[in-house]
């Protein structure tokens, strides 16, 4: 998955995320499900960031 594809993913989750907390609360079972969701996929994002600073760095 490329880092614009992943951004993109990021997005349309914290949107989503928004979304649920409104309509449901921000404590709802359902807005803890997409905010891990998006924990994971801001933790991948972070990863691929890194793992390309570092190549760089090392280059």
């Amino acid at each position: 998955m490329s880092k614009q594809e992943l951004l993109k993913l990021i997005e349309k989750k914290r949107a989503e995320m928004i979304e649920i907390a409104t309509k449901n609360g921000i404590n709802s079972n359902v807005s803890i499900q997409y905010s891990q969701e998006l924990d994971h996929l801001l933790n991948e994002y972070n990863r691929y960031s890194y793992s390309s600073m570092k190549r760089m760095t090392y280059s």
